[in-house]
This record gives structure tokens, C-alpha cells and sequence, in this order.
């Protein structure tokens, strides 16, 4: 398998691992999170940066990663003007992040950063996308499993783009990829279907993911509902065609009806049905109008949106990570020679 993440004798040659880390409230778990992350770049055979992107914390999530950045010269730090959304987060993550190599994972330490290692080694092996696939989730109500469930097999069966099943964002990222997913610069990014969409060879790794380990979820059910419907609306149009299909079967059962009525009429004077079932066919039908121009609602108001043009995130700051830029000085006086 080919990957130009390989030098021409097919020998692996690594230069840098960048770790995006988006982080919203998240300053009760940073400090054991950098803790373990930290010691399993220790052990790995490359240099490594670490991307913070704090998304419009609140709280002291963003003291904390500059206390981090203090002590180890690998962390990055994106300021986000605001609470841009995780989505969001990532993008600007993906955008500074300088590495051959991209690992994108959470920071409540759900996804274990040992794992890392192991999508290194796929990576490796000529995989552009190695993706964590959870074979447990430990700490979640049955309810969001349930979801969750429901989630991926809906888009299964209705998106062009598979989608694979008990994924998160946690995953590894080829430069190829990650210079393909910058090309994309949709307003609304559902993250876990562009990692599909851009294709390449893509590879799973089984872990188990663990309870949070500080701190409160984000993700209330209000929230994952609209994460879900970012979903549908950003790769698929099956609900507009449903809303389609739906309107001309009614049509067409209205019309036989109609028929049937008239029939009954002129044949055998049936009187008109009363004021009830009008008012019960009104209400359906209505319904069923203003379904259908929710769904084709959501489908335009995202369009409006795109045409806005607006920039996907704004900065309070940026902060590069010092090594990476020694790393590339050095770099650069190998080559002249110096």
C-alpha cells in the first residue's frame, strides 16, 4: 500500500505527531489528561506537538493550558474568540496542526491516549485514516447508547457516505488527509462523515471507551439531537425526498377517496361525512404541509448560511508550539548544510 507519508524505499521516516485537543470547561481533567498524554509521546520515536484549542471556556480551561504550555514547550494554543462548537474546534485544530502525523482526541479521557500508539503503528502500515472503534462504553446511560445505535444505523442506511458504526472523533490522520479535509470550508461540518468522505485507506482499532474522568458531559440530549440532525441535513437528502414521497401517496389516497365519495353520491345518495372527520383530514393534511416545509426549511436555512461566506472561527490568539518551530530551524540548517 502506497502512501506518500513514505519515503521513496518504503522505509518509514517520521518527522513530527501533532495531538489536536479540543477543550470547552474542560479545566478539572486537563491536568491528568496532559499527564498521560505526555508520557506516551515520551515513548514514541518522533517529536510530537500538542494543540490545544480552547473553544470559548468559561471556566479556567484556558489558565490551565497556559500553565501547561509554561512547563512543556510541545503545546500549541488556539484561543477561539467564543464557543464556536466542537466541530468548529476541530477545524481549527486541523488548520494549525504542523505534523505528519495527526491525532485528534478528546480531553475528558474517555478515549485513552495509550491507544495512541497503536494507530501509529497502522498509520505505518500505509492507512491515511486509522480510527478508534469503541467495543464498549463504559460510564453512558442505555438511553444514549440506544441513540447512538439508532444514530448509525439511520445514517447507515440513508447516507452515500458509510459512516462506521461506535466511532468518535478519536482517530489518526495522514498529512494526505488532513491537507484534504482543510479543503473543505462548509459552514455546517459534521466531522465524523467528512472523515469518511475524503476516502483513502482507512483502517479501525477496537479499544474501550472509559467513563469521564472529571467534570460533566457537554452533550445533554438537546444538543445531540441537533448534532444528529447536522448529520442527515449534511449528507443526505433523504428527508427531502421522503417529505416527496409522503406528499404524493397522501395525494393519491385523497384523490382515490375523493373518487369513492362521488361514486357513493350519485349512486346511493351517501351523505357528505360531517364536520369531525373534515376537520380531523384538515389537521392531518396540515401537518403533514408543515412537516414538510420544516424539513425543506432546514435543508435552506443552511444554504443561507453557506452564502454568507462568513469565516469559520475567529481567534483570540495563537500560540505555536516552540519545539516544532526549533525542530523546523534545525531542519532547515541541515539542508543548507550549516
Amino acid at each position: 500500500m502506497q502512501n506518500p507519508d513514505h519515503d521513496p524505499a518504503g522505509r518509514f521516516a517520521p518527522r513530527v505527531l501533532s495531538v489536536i485537543v479540543p477543550a470547552y470547561n474542560e479545566q478539572e481533567v486537563l491536568p491528568e489528561f496532559h499527564r498521560r498524554l505526555s508520557e506516551v509521546i515520551a515513548l514514541l520515536p518522533m517529536s510530537a506537538e500538542i494543540v490545544y484549542v480552547n473553544d470559548g471556556s468559561t471556566d479556567g480551561t484556558l489558565q490551565v493550558i497556559q500553565d501547561l504550555r509554561k512547563h512543556d514547550a510541545r503545546v500549541t494554543i488556539i484561543d477561539l474568540s467564543r464557543n464556536f462548537g466542537k466541530e468548529i474546534a476541530l477545524t481549527a485544530g486541523l488548520d494549525h496542526a504542523q505534523g505528519d502525523a495527526v491525532v485528534v482526541i478528546d480531553a475528558d479521557l474517555q478515549d485513552p491516549p495509550e491507544v495512541i500508539p497503536e494507530l501509529i503503528r497502522h498509520w505505518e502500515k500505509g492507512y491515511d485514516v486509522v480510527y478508534a472503534k469503541r467495543t464498549a462504553r463504559e460510564g453512558e446511560t442505555f438511553m444514549k447508547k440506544a441513540t447512538a445505535h439508532v444514530f448509525y444505523v439511520v445514517m447507515q442506511s440513508l447516507a452515500r457516505v458509510k459512516i462506521p458504526a461506535d466511532t468518535g472523533d478519536f482517530r489518526l490522520l495522514s498529512r494526505r488527509a488532513v491537507d484534504s479535509l482543510k479543503q473543505i470550508r462548509e459552514q455546517h461540518r459534521f466531522m465524523k462523515g467528512l472523515f469518511a468522505w475524503i476516502g483513502y485507506p482507512q483502517m479501525a482499532v477496537p479499544y474501550r471507551r472509559d467513563p469521564r474522568f472529571a467534570g460533566e458531559t457537554k452533550w445533554n440530549y438537546w444538543r445531540l439531537w441537533n448534532f444528529a440532525l447536522e448529520g442527515f441535513t449534511s449528507f443526505t437528502i433523504a428527508p427531502l425526498k421522503a417529505a416527496g414521497y409522503m406528499g404524493m401517496l397522501i395525494a393519491m389516497a385523497a384523490f382515490f377517496y375523493a373518487a369513492i365519495i362521488v361514486f357513493k353520491t350519485l349512486m346511493f345518495g351517501d351523505p357528505v361525512r360531517g364536520y369531525p372527520t373534515m376537520m380531523v383530514t384538515m389537521l392531518f393534511l396540515g401537518g403533514v404541509q408543515l412537516l414538510a416545509i420544516g424539513i425543506l426549511g432546514e435543508y435552506v436555512g443552511r444554504m443561507f448560511n453557506e452564502s454568507k461566506n462568513r469565516p469559520l472561527y475567529l481567534t483570540n490568539s495563537y500560540s505555536p508550539a516552540k519545539s516544532i518551530l526549533e525542530y523546523e530551524e534545525r531542519d532547515k540548517r541541515v539542508s543548507l548544510g550549516l
